[in-house]
Order: structure tokens, then C-alpha cells, then sequence
């Protein structure tokens, strides 16, 4: 299992919960009485969906028991369950599905798309934010990196190109099985600071699989090799800061 470092991954905790907050606001639902959050990590998105509907049975969901210890600091009257989301199962019809920035991570979504929205109770709704940055150098980079290098054996396998599908094919999954559809994409310009910020980004989650498999010289090489790369594609700009473009794409299925 990966080993997540909810430190790390919390160093842009706000540039990472917006897209949570923005897919919060769009749900049409007044008062669903069973939600579970999806892949929740540090649970930030899980407390902001209790303060939405405080009445509500509210679940976060996540395989990594690092980034669950984590929320043991939140004061906030939500269960907290660790499970591998390729086999879970609700113990209730949830009125709300939720997950942001989860999914991405588990393959086959032909099939989890269907699957998810068959879980819901009658009228429920699946809500939905993946990343999909997956063309830009912050993630193409990292391909040219692990293809490049004498760790390309290793990490090749572990690699996740284009885990997320076109919005035209969700829409085709979805459709059918959903009385709404409500489908947008957004690109979040993120203003980051410090140095080599796009890969201190990229290592709160895409590369989270990747490094642990390097032992430390091989680490430092390719985050050396890696950050040249994005250092070029995303230049500091004259006011010192780094603007790191990020594409996200939403879907609200009312079943």
C-alpha cells in the first residue's frame, strides 16, 4: 500500500480543498441523511460536507491509515473508516456519494462509474471532482523522467499516465443511469512560493507511489531531473512566485 505523507500533502492544504469546496456548493440536495466521502485523507473535505448538512450520517472513507491518524485532530462528530475503495461497500444506501480527488487512483472506471452510482439510495447523488491535468508538463514530466532513467523498470509499472477518461465518456456512463447529469471542468491557476514548488506539489500526490521506490541517491537524481523539467515548463515569475495552471473536472450524477 502506498505509505501517503499527509504533511507533505497538506503543504497546499487550501489549493487542494477548493475544488472539494467549489463541487460542496453545486450539490442540489437539502437534507441527505447518509454520506460517505471517498477517499477522504486528512478529512478536511469531510468536515466542510458535516458543516453542509450538520443532521447528516457523515463517513470518510480512506485506505491510508497515515492520512486517517490525521484526522483524529479534527474536532468534528464524523466516522472515520479505512478501506480499500476497489472493494468497499456502504453499510447504508448513502444519499450522497462524494469524492474529491480520490478516484483517479483506482483503475476501470467503465466499471467503479456504475457501480458507485448503484450503490445510492433511491434519488441519491454521486459527486465527483478528478484531477485532469494529466497532459500537462507537471505530470508528463514525470513519464519523461521514469522512462528516462535507470529506474525505468521499477517505475514504469507504477506509473499513472491517463488514469482519468475524457468528460464525453463519463457523460456516456453516467447518462444513462442518471436523471441529472451536471458535468464542468475548471482550471485552477495556483500561485505557488518557495523553491522547486511544483514538485514539492507533485510529491504530496502523484509521485507519492513513485519515490519510495528510489533509495535516497536515486531520489535526489530524479527530483533533480524532474524539477529541471517543470522549472523550465512553469518559470518563476517576476514577482518571484510560480503560477502552476491545474485542470479539474466535476460531475454530479442525481440518480
Amino acid at each position: 500500500m502506498t505509505a501517503w505523507n499527509p504533511a507533505q500533502y497538506l503543504r497546499f492544504g487550501n489549493e487542494r480543498l477548493q475544488p472539494a469546496i467549489d463541487l460542496i456548493g453545486r450539490i442540489p440536495l437539502e437534507s441527505p441523511g447518509v454520506i460517505y466521502d471517498l477517499g477522504c485523507g486528512t478529512g478536511s473535505g469531510t468536515v466542510l460536507l458535516k458543516e453542509r448538512w450538520p443532521l447528516a450520517d457523515v463517513t470518510g472513507v480512506d485506505a491510508s491509515n497515515t492520512m486517517l491518524e490525521r484526522t483524529q485532530t479534527l474536532e468534528s462528530p464524523v466516522s472515520w473508516q479505512q478501506a480499500d475503495l476497489n472493494t468497499w461497500e456502504p453499510g447504508t444506501p448513502p444519499d450522497l456519494l462524494f469524492s474529491n480527488a480520490a478516484l483517479h487512483w483506482l483503475d476501470h472506471h467503465e466499471v467503479l462509474f456504475p457501480k458507485l452510482v448503484s450503490m445510492l439510495a433511491p434519488g441519491g447523488i454521486l459527486a465527483v471532482q478528478l484531477p485532469a491535468n494529466f497532459s500537462a508538463p507537471s505530470h508528463t514530466s514525470i513519464a519523461e523522467t521514469v522512462q528516462s532513467g535507470v529506474w525505468r523498470d521499477r517505475l514504469e509499472p507504477h506509473l499513472r499516465e491517463n488514469p482519468v477518461l475524457e468528460g464525453g465518456a463519463y457523460y456516456d456512463l453516467l447518462s444513462p443511469l442518471s436523471a441529472k447529469l451536471d458535468m464542468w471542468e475548471t482550471t485552477y491557476y495556483h500561485v505557488l512560493t518557495g523553491p522547486d514548488p511544483v514538485v514539492e506539489w507533485t510529491k504530496g500526490s502523484i509521485l507519492t507511489p513513485l519515490l519510495p521506490l528510489l533509495d535516497e541517491a536515486e531520489r535526489e537524481s530524479f527530483l533533480q531531473g524532474y524539477g529541471s523539467k517543470v522549472a523550465r515548463a512553469y518559470p518563476r515569475r517576476d514577482d518571484g512566485k510560480t503560477v502552476l495552471p491545474f485542470r479539474r473536472l466535476f460531475m454530479i450524477a442525481s440518480k
